[in-house]
């Protein structure tokens, strides 16, 4: 017998990792991920500045945004910016550290994996670990209500150091505590949209405002038009108060002058019955989803009426919510009763643009945050800080737990879980205790950013949280660990209870995998001849 015949059994120029390789492959890829976003960690972290291809910049000190301009290939890279989207969805914050704990918790499963203790061990230990910890976070939490505001400005201010905006954290974060209270529900609920964040580039960051209602990118449509309305009884419609061209190519023949006439009249009168209806209602303000006809802006403005068109549907939305007016989708419907209510509606400059604003509305639930700054990227960075700040009162409120930031909590979270670790036998024990090693990367992490000695300070925090000082944490800017809850360092419990379970559950996945196989893609993507007509030309 010959030499046996190798055994092909994926297509050519598929690459295939298995075992330890694919393994290493995978940790190292999602460490590298980590090393990527652990700068730009707390009050001392740096901004990354991110190029695309078509140039634009952008320059960020938010996890999820850094990672999804990154444009990452590799699919376990992937699958970590995914725990960092997961953040931000649920969340708004915290992104950076969901990601550096996941980086972590593999890197100490691969020491793990050298001492020969088997995948399916460390995940079944991460999965206890991770349970256990939001036990531990959960006692260890404080509780919050929407009548807390001091608690509240420090989540904001908390969310914001660090970040563009934090010259001006103060000022922002009471806009954005004002502007939550004011648009909760019953249920503590705040919905995404009810908070606009509108950017306008000019003046100072300082300059930004909280209206209470809505601010339009639009103007009014016609010059003869009121710039300012009181009392403003508003109109929402979602119907095109023009006539429309029809679908199909249709032609009109006409013979004499007399019918060319008749048709234009009929033309007008069709459009000032449409103006007619929107005047019958008593409204002065009209907000319009689709185009408004020249000759309906001509009728609407001899009756001082104030009209914007080509409002976006989500605008319309807030619009609804701010005013109690209702969206009428047909002009033939319209009444009194869809009419909204604002104390103003007036057109002002902002910057080089003029924009409606249509606030003073007394129940207004959905209000507007105008952010002003001397350029585009600063603005960029300032909106993503106040959503940060938005997004963790409304996580807070929504479960009415916070605890202190600085590292404190994942102290705490660490020492649980090596008394827990105590508790059990056979090798789980070791990844447990892996996990409370990896959950310290936080405080770490905030310490070598402020160019502190990571050891000192861990070990001072850990004298101090034996002692029974819970809140302890570290002070970046004085390079020492003090009590952090009274020095206005707050964040919903929420950012780390979801930032610990999204990075557990992200490192059990990747420890199972022990095989990789990657389609090579150039033979993938031909399509398929039938026989006989003979395949692409290979290049």
């Amino acid at each position: 017998m010959g030499e046996a015949q190798p055994i092909f059994i994926l297509p050519e120029g598929t690459t295939r990792n298995t075992g330890r390789d694919a393994q290493r492959n995978n940790i190292m890829a999602a460490k590298l991920v980590a090393e990527t976003v652990r700068t730009t960690l707390g009050p001392k972290g740096m901004d990354k500045m991110i190029v695309d291809s078509l140039g634009d910049v952008t320059v960020t000190n938010d996890g999820v945004t850094i990672l999804e301009e990154m444009q990452i290939e590799h699919p376990a890279a992937k699958m970590i910016v995914e725990i960092a989207k997961t953040q931000e969805d649920e969340v708004g914050d915290g992104t950076t550290t969901a990601v550096i704990i996941a980086g972590e918790l593999l890197k100490n499963a691969e020491t793990l994996l050298d001492k020969d203790v088997h995948p399916t061990v460390i995940a079944r230990g991460y999965r206890l670990a991770a349970e256990k910890s939001i036990d531990i976070l959960n006692n260890i939490a404080e509780d919050v209500n929407e009548n807390d505001t001091e608690i509240l400005k420090k989540l904001a201010m908390t969310a914001m150091t660090g970040k563009g905006a934090e010259a001006n954290k103060e000022l922002l974060a009471d806009l954005v505590v004002k502007g939550v209270k004011q648009v909760l529900d019953e249920n503590k609920g705040i919905a995404v949209d009810s908070i606009k964040v509108e950017k306008k580039v000019g003046n100072s960051v300082s300059d930004s405002e909280l209206i209470q209602g809505i601010l339009l990118d639009k103007e009014r449509v016609h010059p003869g038009m009121p710039k300012k309305v009181k009392e403003a009884k508003i109109l929402l419609i979602d119907a095109a108060l023009e006539i429309k061209n029809p679908e199909t190519d249709t032609k009109i023949q006409i013979t004499s002058p007399k019918q060319m006439q008749d048709f234009v009249e009929q033309e007008e009168k069709i459009l000032k019955g449409m103006a007619d209806k929107v005047i019958a209602t008593g409204a002065n303000v009209v907000v319009c989803q689709k185009g408004i006809d020249d000759l309906v802006q001509y009728f609407l403005s001899k009756k001082g009426i104030y009209a914007v068109r080509r409002v976006s549907k989500s605008d319309m939305e807030r619009v609804a919510k701010a005013t109690g007016a209702k969206v009428v989708s047909k002009i033939n419907e319209v009444s009194k009763e869809d009419l909204g209510r604002a104390g103003v509606v007036e057109e002002h400059k902002v910057g080089d643009e003029d924009m409606t604003y249509i606030k003073d509305c007394d129940e207004a639930k959905a209000v507007t945050l105008l952010i002003r700054g001397g350029s585009e990227h600063v603005i960029d960075e300032i909106e993503r800080a106040v959503t940060d700040a938005v997004g963790d009162i409304r996580a807070a409120l929504k479960n009415g737990k916070v605890v202190a930031g600085a590292g404190a909590p994942e102290i705490e979270v660490s020492r649980g879980l090596r008394e827990y670790a105590n508790t059990l036998s056979g090798r789980e024990q070791l990844a447990v205790l892996a996990f409370a090693e990896a959950v310290e990367i936080v405080p770490r992490t905030l310490a070598e950013n402020a160019g502190l000695d990571p050891i000192d300070m861990l070990t001072e925090m850990k004298v101090e949280h034996d002692k029974g000082n819970k809140w302890h944490g570290i002070d970046v800017f004085e390079g020492k660990v003090i009590d952090v809850w009274n020095n206005s360092v707050v964040e919903p419990l929420k950012i780390k209870t979801q930032a610990i379970q999204s990075a557990s559950e992200v490192t059990e996945l990747i420890l199972r995998i022990d095989d990789v196989i990657a389609g090579s893609g150039k033979r993938n993507n031909m399509p398929s001849m039938p026989p006989g007509m003979g395949g692409m030309p290979e290049y």
